[in-house]
């Protein structure tokens, strides 16, 4: 009886169209707001922004024409050790003097280099085409360094030209003094062997451990330099390591690659 009675009344009472309807409240509407916005700025930023990535690998430090195998052309015992490690030759200096069955042999640098590695010593018997020294490369004295990147073959395509690098120096502590700045001066687009790594570093061992994950790609970058530091390159701190740098350090390489806009991956 109650429920016809609230029924029947109901029914008398007129329509209440004059009232306002609150459709949402004010927190909804600033949370709808808040929501039309970041979208709006996240499609602006898919449309005209850019993602940076890079990518990391192993490098080396050197003069940049790179280094040979001297290999002795008799064989025989060496005699005597005429050349120091470290030390810059002219082409045609000796190295070793060598004890043949037909005489004394001297065993001579085919380019102007430096000597990085001896593998004679005195008294030792060597055989036709056995290494004997490391000779890197170096036209002048004053020879600026460049650094080698062995980039993974994938990811060659994406290094813009002048693309910055930034390097981790193996004897250098980071932490204290930073990371090495430089540039990309050439990309060489062939796939380097363990045999052309060698070759160009005068070092199968580095061949050998830079093809481990595959063939890579060689990098040049050109270290910028800068007159406030020992070292007289550019490095994240504002003086860098206290000491010069010395070719035919191991370091790692983080390479910018280039920047890619949002959409290119967002949309399938």
């Amino acid at each position: 009886m109650q429920f016809r009675q609230q029924a029947l009344a109901r029914l008398q009472s007129p329509e209440e169209l004059d009232l306002p309807v609150r459709f949402a409240r004010p927190q909804g509407w600033l949370v709808l707001s808040v929501t039309v916005v970041a979208m709006a700025a996240a499609s602006v930023w898919a449309l005209t922004g850019s993602v940076t990535s890079t990518v990391g690998a192993p490098a080396v430090l050197t003069y940049g024409q790179g280094s040979y195998v001297l290999q002795s052309p008799v064989a025989g015992q060496v005699t005597a050790v005429l050349a120091e490690e470290g030390r810059r030759l002219p082409a045609g200096s000796p190295v070793l003097k060598v004890r043949t069955e037909r005489g004394d042999t001297l065993v001579r640098t085919l380019d102007a280099g430096r000597i990085t590695a001896l593998a004679a010593s005195t008294g030792q018997i060597i055989a036709t085409g056995a290494d004997v020294a490391a000779v890197e490369k170096v036209a002048r004295e004053d020879a600026p360094l460049y650094a080698t990147v062995y980039v993974p073959a994938e990811s060659a395509a994406g290094i813009p030209a002048r693309a910055s690098v930034d390097l981790t120096v193996q004897s250098v502590p980071s932490q204290e003094y930073g990371v090495l700045h430089g540039t990309v001066r050439s990309v060489d687009r062939t796939a380097q062997s363990a045999q052309r790594i060698a070759a160009f570093l005068g070092d199968r061992r580095l061949g050998e451990q830079f093809t481990k994950e595959g063939r890579p790609v060689a990098v040049t970058v050109e270290l910028e330099k800068s007159a406030a530091t020992r070292s007289g390159y550019a490095w994240s701190s504002a003086e860098g390591p206290p000491f010069e740098l010395t070719s035919m350090t191991l370091a790692t390489g983080s390479v910018r690659l280039a920047d890619r806009r949002p959409v290119d991956w967002l949309l399938p």
